[in-house]
């Protein structure tokens, strides 16, 4: 640190000459006081200069070489408006100034000052204590933040609990998240197994297309914790993985306007702990998905139940009027099923039902409705196929049942065969499903009464 050139000091008035002695014997007490509870006193005389320093390496420094050196040159923020112990103009209380370590770094000192007067009243100093605060000032700023996130998850939780249905859900908590961050958009993103490209599951905001490839990209680096990156149009992107119970892949991601500021580190921590708000709100999801699946399927085959199936046909029925297109249903029932149940018990028919189940979810497309009503009767509803369709899949039925159950059952029970049962509904007809069911069930028992194991049509009557 360089002397600093000052004028020679003029002579000094015999008050001054007391002022001086007296000034001496006080700051040996002082010192003596203070070094006992500061980490840094000074005093400085009239042009700004260091009189008196200490501690000992106070800050680093070695406070000997500080006396007579300008005091202005350890002040780490000497900007318009900062505040400077060194030029006290009156006395100061718990006033924060950031000064330069010896080491270059920079602390926080927390001081009380006071102008020394002398006996003619003119300013012949400062005098002053300083108490680090750096670590105190850090230590309050994370626990500023933490109580920042911890009100921001508390507002995202009460979004999230206001509504009722998973997908409301999971949209109040995204749009409460993005307002915290300063986010222009957030979005719950799936990446399916062996697939490359992403499905957005739940978006709040804009943006997210131009930000889709590079979110990709963090989700395949597959890191555990937040992943930042600035996209190429100059947008900051943050992602975190949430995968949930179920298996799902599932990540969290919110983006900011091109050129705004970069994630910091509580941002961070905020969305790491969304996260586990998103996984809830998605394991709910599942859990909707698991209980509504259930209620509409048969448990032992997963095929769509007698309620379910009903209320599908009757849906399909209202698009195949308007495409004009007919649909066709098939009653079907095994034959000599009760004999298995009895002499081989009923686990072997669980088997024989779930293997029926099978081979008719092979049988029939997709887009077609299967169905077990109940005990060893099934239905399928074939959408825009006449009964010459209908009677094709029941000619393969009729001979693929009896050769996929016998190695089910083996030959200690009767061949199992099944009855089949088909009424189509023509586009546009005035027939009710009721009425069709009735025909397709009364073809059903006729094969029946006429020796099983066949198909038969029921060609609606001409009015």
């Amino acid at each position: 640190m360089q002397d600093l050139l000052t004028p020679t000091p003029p002579a000094r008035h015999p008050a001054a000459e007391l002022f001086q002695g007296a000034l001496l014997d006080s700051r040996q007490r002082w010192k003596e006081l203070v070094n006992l509870a500061a980490d840094f006193y000074f005093e400085t005389d009239e042009w700004g200069r260091f009189a008196m320093a200490g501690p000992d390496a106070a800050l680093g420094w070695n406070t000997n070489a500080l006396i007579g050196q300008p005091s202005g040159a350890l002040l780490a923020d000497d900007g318009a408006g900062a505040f400077n112990p060194f030029r006290a103009q009156a006395v100061v209380r718990h006033r924060q100034a950031w000064l330069r370590r010896g080491d270059g770094g920079a602390a926080c000192l927390s001081f009380c000052v006071a102008p020394l007067r002398d006996g003619t009243g003119r300013l012949a100093g400062t005098r002053g204590v300083g108490i680090d605060m750096t670590d105190f000032d850090s230590q309050a700023g994370q626990v500023a933040a933490a109580l920042r996130r911890a009100e921001v998850l508390d507002h995202i939780l009460w979004r999230t609990g206001q509504e009722v249905m998973a997908p409301r859900m999971m949209a109040s908590a995204l749009e409460a998240l993005a307002d915290a961050l300063g986010a222009e958009g957030a979005a719950v993103l799936l990446l399916p197994p062996g697939e490359a490209e992403l499905k957005p599951a739940h978006i709040a905001g804009s943006g997210l297309e131009a930000a889709l490839d590079t979110i990709r990209r963090q989700i395949l680096a597959g890191e555990t914790g937040p992943m930042q990156t600035l996209n190429a149009d100059g947008s900051p992107i943050l992602t975190v993985l949430c995968p949930t119970r179920s298996g799902e892949q599932a990540s969290l991601s919110a983006w900011r306007a091109p050129g705004a500021r970069e994630w910091d580190r509580d941002d961070n921590l905020l969305l790491g702990s969304a996260a586990n708000i998103v996984r809830m709100v998605l394991e709910h999801v599942s859990v909707q998905h698991e209980m509504a699946s259930q209620a509409r399927t048969d448990s032992l085959t997963g095929l769509l139940n007698r309620r379910a199936f009903l209320e599908e046909v009757e849906r399909h029925a209202v698009r195949l009027d308007k495409e004009h297109l007919p649909g066709t249903l098939l009653f079907a029932d095994l034959d000599h099923f009760k004999p298995v149940n009895d002499r081989l018990g009923h686990e072997t028919g669980d088997r024989v039902l779930r293997g029926t189940a099978a081979l008719l979810r092979g049988t029939f497309r997709p887009g077609d409705l299967v169905a077990r009503l109940g005990g060893d009767e099934f239905a399928v509803w074939l959408n825009g196929a006449d009964h010459m369709t209908a009677a094709e899949r029941a000619e393969y039925l009729r001979d693929a049942v009896p050769k996929a159950l016998t190695e089910i059952v083996g030959t200690e029970v009767p061949r199992l065969t099944m009855s089949i049962g088909i009424a189509t509904r023509v586009p546009g007809g005035d027939e009710p499903l009721d009425s069709i069911m009735r025909r397709a069930d009364t073809a059903m028992y006729e094969v029946k009464r006429g020796g099983r194991g066949h198909w038969r049509v029921s060609l609606r009557p001409r009015t």
